[in-house]
């Protein structure tokens, strides 16, 4: 599983595809930094945490369906981080009382569409992650050496 990190109004999201099962997972705590608007990760974290308690006792599945994975934290190093997939991530949205909810839900949409297209015709993911590294500032060189392996 490659980390492709997608940009939400500005902010990146990590998120994993997992080939084996045809599966996005998307970091559970960017989504709710998103959502609550918190611009401190450990801030949004930390609402996580509450959230997922506050779910775990009211017997909801969401939190069940959540997992962990390695991911590359703020410091750089990797760490285990919640993910979710998309569907679950729509559910979980509702569970929080924010303005950005409906852009998210239509933000997942869309990843989920393209992620379709994609699979029709593989180029598109190459010219999506040109694109997104050009974006980032890295040189022609250094694509280019990371799209020919």
């Amino acid at each position: 599983m490659q980390p492709q990190p997608a940009i939400f109004e500005e902010h990146e999201i990590r998120r994993v595809y997992d080939e084996a099962t045809e599966i996005w997972w998307f970091s559970v705590v960017d989504i709710i930094q998103v959502l609550t608007q918190q611009p401190d990760y450990q801030t949004a974290r930390k609402y996580w945490n509450k959230l997922k308690e506050r779910l775990g006792k009211d017997g909801s599945q969401l939190v069940t369906n959540c997992h962990q994975l390695k991911m590359t934290a703020e410091d750089g190093k990797q760490r285990l981080t919640d993910v979710a997939t998309a569907e679950t991530l729509l559910r979980l949205v509702q569970s929080v009382p924010s303005p950005k909810a409906e852009p998210i839900k239509l933000w997942l949409a869309k990843v989920g569409y393209e992620r379709m297209q994609e699979m029709a015709d593989p180029s598109r993911s190459l010219d999506r992650a040109r694109e997104t590294w050009q974006k980032h500032g890295r040189s022609e060189k250094w694509i280019q050496q990371r799209m020919t392996g």
